[in-house]
């Protein structure tokens, strides 16, 4: 299983001055073989080494490796939509490989630069020490709020999924970002105050205009996504934990149905909270997680499992009263409605469906 791990550099003033060139002329010249790709509607890394390589050389200075670097990471972007030319960003990623870097002990990388080699420090902490050998033998070097940083690729061995009998169904919202079909609910209500307090403060910097704003800004961007992702991490980690411990598997919604299901269920004014929120990052946390405890986990069509009852079966789009509560109108069955959603996840994940009187509805069964 592929990891990313983050070590923070800490280059001497000349050292970051080199690798700060090398960004700007790296994330250049992707821009110069964009131009080519997109004008010759090549799509092709071997045509287009063959007409952007001495350029790149010769103008942007590129040493060979990080040349046919640039050149790959500009076709992969390229070849997504062909319809538009790629640009990049000054301070955009470089990846490396183990042709133009090597780490040397547990104290400095060498990476290449337009200066050529340089050895650069890096911080890390016990936990990362300890994953050092799992280095798959490439890495990204970020530049973000002024620090430089590599994003290594672990190679992490998982375990054989454990064998379970019972399946933790995980219904994710906006209101609570996670209920599982026991009823254990994660509110979204300390995300929701925190993105009030940074949009109100965007809107008071975004009227100033100055440099300073601009700055801070940048930096608030930062902090926000930094609290969803830890908000994330928490989550997930106590979800897994408690199916780790109970012997249960996980069952979780396709990412596909996620965001269209959660949006029908907004009022207009919840539209910002729900288009702010990453379901993916939650949903893939859950996953890579998962596996590494060895917890069986397990996607299931969530369609229709918010309005069919959990008790009874019964599909109808009157079942669900409001955003918080569900009342089945065949059999008077009444629960909270993203556990009993959670329920009919958990209930699809082990292929147990319920007999449904969708056909009275216009539903179809879960999972179907």
């Amino acid at each position: 299983m592929k990891q990313t791990m983050l070590l923070k550099l800490a280059p001497t003033s000349e050292q970051a001055q080199a690798l700060l060139d090398t960004l700007y002329a790296f994330n250049a010249a992707c821009d110069y073989v964009a131009s080519q790709a997109f004008e010759a509607k090549v799509a092709n890394k071997f045509e287009l080494q063959k007409m952007t390589y001495g350029e790149l050389r010769t103008t942007y200075h590129l040493p060979a490796q990080l040349a046919i670097r640039a050149i790959s990471k500009t076709t992969d972007v390229y070849k997504r939509d062909k319809s538009i030319q790629p640009s990049f960003k000054p301070e955009g990623a470089i990846v490396y490989d183990e042709r133009v870097m090597s780490f040397k002990g547990l104290t400095a990388v060498s990476l290449l630069t337009l200066s050529g080699r340089v050895l650069v420090p890096f911080r890390m902490g016990g936990y990362q020490e300890s994953r050092l050998n799992a280095i798959k033998g490439q890495a990204d070097l970020l530049y973000r709020n002024g620090t430089f940083y590599l994003a290594v690729t672990l190679d992490v061995p998982t375990p054989t999924p454990d064998e379970t009998t019972d399946t933790l169904g995980i219904d994710l919202g906006i209101i609570n970002l996670a209920t599982d079909s026991e009823g254990e609910t994660f509110s979204g209500e300390a995300i929701e105050k925190n993105r009030k307090r940074h949009h109100a403060l965007r809107q008071r910097l975004q009227k100033r205009g100055t440099k300073s704003a601009k700055r801070h800004l940048k930096q608030l961007s930062g902090k926000e996504a930094r609290f969803k992702r830890n908000t994330n991490h928490v989550i997930s980690k106590r979800i897994v934990a408690k199916a780790k411990a109970n012997g249960q598997g996980l069952a979780i919604e396709e990412l596909r149905h996620i965001r269209t299901r959660t949006e029908a269920r907004l009022r207009h004014s919840q539209r910002s909270r729900h288009s702010s929120w990453s379901f993916g990052q939650l949903r893939s946390f859950l996953s890579y997680k998962a596996a590494l405890a060895g917890v069986p986990l397990h996607t299931v069509d969530s369609r229709n499992t918010s309005r069919t009852c959990s008790a009874c079966g019964h599909c109808a789009k009157a079942n669900r009263k409001s955003q918080a509560s569900f009342c089945c109108v065949e059999c008077g069955y009444t629960e909270n409605a993203d556990r009993n959603a959670a329920s009919n996840i958990s209930r699809a994940a082990v292929m147990q469906p319920i007999v449904s009187s969708g056909s009275r509805s216009g539903c179809n069964q879960i999972g179907a």
